[in-house]
């Protein structure tokens, strides 16, 4: 016989496993009833190993951090993950996962039954703009969109206080909206998307084209005495203090675009708040986050009272998607 499914009652009180699973890492951590993040544990994706193999690294990693903070997987109510996407987050599916591999794959079920527990998946960037929002700059707020600039560009939109994920669990596409129709060609195969113009992909990518064109550029310099082989938010963002003139230019561009983007949202949506997030702006703060402002406030359609909508920095770093799992998890438990 099976193990018999706890009630609400029972889970009440138990912490829940928030993970964060993207193409570098697999983030998990135990978080207690009262939204304390009790321990952590890391490992690599590996995503060219396959669906299979990288599910087994996700319950071990699930495992792994149980077993740090002295508790066995009976008294954990439930695990939830953030993926990326397309995935249908009501049957636990990630349908297309370019930067894994994946194509139809039941996360959710193999997860549940590689642990014993309940499992639960969602887009990876509606977790970190629901964590945000219960937990760390959007909270308080009725209406609030998450952006989140790094490899690409993500958002996620919670409306009356809950995570609206649209009629295909596609809502907030932020990366994706088209900002200049003659641009460059997006990841998604679309062109000018905000994301193929102000991520941190697009911006390494002007960098890079800036010094082969022979601009000078301090940016190899630092990377070679960093010891590093990939361009980090770390390494644009020293450039940038140091006053680069490419990088500075390059980042302009980035925010001038971002500032478009996210007034396009506040045009459509009439937030209270919208929360940016991610590498690049974690790494400048409110040097990057301040020309980003001034040129969203200009594009809003509504300029009565424009600066009520606030734009602010997110709060949680890599910690919003383990807790914006763990607010999920709860509610998905509370309706069974």
């Amino acid at each position: 016989m099976g193990k018999k499914k706890k009630n609400r009652k029972e889970t009440a009180g138990l912490p829940v496993i928030g993970m964060d699973m993207g193409g570098t890492k697999i983030l998990a951590g135990v978080i207690s009833a009262e939204s304390k993040i009790l321990g952590t544990a890391k490992r690599s994706t590996k995503p060219e190993v396959g669906s299979e193999k990288v599910v087994d690294r996700m319950i071990k990693t699930a495992r792994e951090v149980v077993e740090e903070v002295g508790l066995e997987l009976g008294e954990v109510a439930a695990l939830c993950t953030g993926a990326p996407g397309p995935l249908d987050p009501d049957q636990g599916i990630v349908w297309n996962a370019p930067n894994l591999g994946w194509d139809n794959v039941p996360l959710g079920k193999l997860l549940s039954e590689g642990l014993g527990i309940p499992a639960f998946i969602a887009n990876d960037v509606d977790l970190g703009a629901l964590g945000e929002h219960a937990l760390g700059a959007g909270m308080g707020t009725q209406d609030m969109v998450g952006v989140f600039v790094g490899t690409g560009i993500g958002g996620g939109l919670i409306l009356s206080g809950a995570l609206r994920q649209g009629w295909r669990k596609a809502a907030a596409e932020v990366g994706h909206m088209t900002i200049l129709a003659e641009g460059p060609v997006c990841g998604c195969g679309s062109r000018g998307c905000l994301e193929a113009l102000a991520s941190r992909t697009a911006i390494e990518r002007d960098i890079w084209a800036g010094v082969k064109a022979g601009r000078e550029s301090i940016v190899p310099q630092l990377m070679e005495s960093d010891d590093r082989e990939r361009l980090t938010s770390g390494v644009i963002a020293d450039a940038y203090r140091q006053g680069d003139a490419l990088v500075i230019e390059v980042i302009g561009r980035a925010q001038f675009y971002l500032g478009v983007g996210i007034a396009a949202v506040v045009n459509l949506v009439d937030p209270e708040m919208i929360v940016v997030g991610g590498g690049v702006v974690e790494a400048l703060g409110e040097s990057y986050l301040a020309p980003v402002r001034t040129v969203a406030y200009q594009y809003f359609m509504n300029k009565r009272g424009a600066k009520d909508v606030k734009i602010v920095p997110a709060r949680l770093g890599d910690n919003a998607g383990l807790l914006g799992a763990a607010v999920y998890a709860r509610q998905k438990l509370a309706k069974q």
